[in-house]
């Protein structure tokens, strides 16, 4: 990522916070949210990080995010809760909903829960390592109300469904393991963040409105709109399609199309199990810890150091970033200095990268 300024990270989450609160947002939830936000920067994933608070603040001027919103059960029994999260920010409802199924699988051995109306979750691995840190294993994916339409079908031109994220995370007897993966060929805020930075995108991502390839990601944000590729042609767009439905038909959300109005929302679907239950925590952490060391034991090819497994480089790029600071580009940068000095928050003092 090229970045003009690198941000110490716990400047940056205290100024994203201050941000969250000048706009009316109650000081804890402004806290779990930047926290989440900051987190991602920290992780690598700049799409998922402080890009969006620019985006997020307006939401709550037109009501389609709700600060101090409630967690409403619309259906539940000892196994699973239908929640509607009331437009509340995705990272304060997610919270609240693995709370409520961990008490659900303290005593079922397995839960299942949705949210309906949910503002943006953020990285959707992050919930599933937040189950597996507890030693339960999860299962998270979300789609957009059938509003976000990213991806066309193979042989498609007309973008149809979102990135259809999905993650899932298990305990084991040391860091939990968690594969956080769009259905696309890259998450829609990768592009985003390109767009923003003034930067092309990689080769493959994306086709134009004529089905052509491009590097352009202004594609995705003018009309007609171009689309981002799905992952792996037709099984990730099939993965993507059954999610959807998965998502929408049980959280009582919105597949595409959606109606004309229909708010842009996150529905969320969360499955936690408890290996105790079954075969034993014992053994599920044996078979997990027999499985990676044998996976990074094998023959490597020449010039490979090591096996690289899901969140390796995450661990590096946080241990990095949490001693260099958060690099962040320019119009990233730009655009949160305009959004403090429209709610009188100052920024923070910046480094001058190496």
């Amino acid at each position: 990522m090229a970045s003009g300024i690198r941000v110490d990270a716990d400047s940056l989450e205290r100024f994203a916070s201050s941000l969250f609160q000048a706009a009316g947002v109650p000081l804890e939830e402004a806290d779990l949210v930047s926290s989440s936000l900051v987190g991602s920067n920290l992780r690598g994933h700049d799409s998922h990080g402080v890009v969006r608070i620019p985006r997020y603040l307006p939401l709550l001027d037109t009501g389609e995010l709700v600060a101090a919103a409630d967690l409403v059960v619309q259906s539940e029994t000892p196994a699973m809760i239908c929640a509607d999260a009331a437009f509340g920010f995705g990272m304060v409802q997610m919270t609240r909903l693995i709370e409520r199924l961990e008490a659900k699988v303290d005593v079922l051995g397995v839960a299942c829960g949705t949210l309906v109306r949910c503002g943006h979750v953020g990285r959707v691995g992050e919930w599933a390592e937040a189950v597996a840190t507890r030693g339960r294993a999860a299962l998270v994916t979300v789609n957009d109300n059938g509003v976000l339409k990213c991806v066309a079908p193979p042989g498609g031109t007309e973008p149809t469904v979102s990135t259809n994220p999905i993650a899932i995370g298990v305990p084991t007897s040391d860091q939990p393991l968690v594969v956080d993966i769009s259905t696309s060929v890259v998450a829609n805020g990768k592009v985003l963040v390109q767009h923003v930075a003034g930067q092309q995108c990689p080769e493959g991502w994306l086709i134009d409105a004529d089905g052509n390839p491009t590097t352009d990601p202004a594609v995705r944000f003018s009309d007609p709109r171009g689309t981002i590729l799905p992952m792996g042609d037709y099984k990730g767009f099939g993965l993507s399609l059954l999610l959807d439905i998965l998502v929408g038909g049980l959280s009582g959300g919105s597949c595409p199309p959606a109606a004309d109005g229909a708010p842009g929302t996150n529905n969320v679907l969360l499955v936690v199990w408890d290996p105790e239950r079954f075969a034993g925590t014992g053994h599920f952490l044996g078979e997990a810890d027999k499985l990676i060391e044998f996976v990074r034991g094998v023959n490597r090819k020449p010039g490979v150091d090591a096996i690289r497994l899901a969140g390796d480089r995450s661990a590096a790029t946080m241990a990095e970033r949490l001693a260099e600071g958060v690099p962040l580009d320019s119009g990233t940068w730009a655009s949160l200095c305009e959004t403090g000095r429209g709610l009188g928050v100052d920024p923070p003092t910046t480094r001058t990268p190496a």
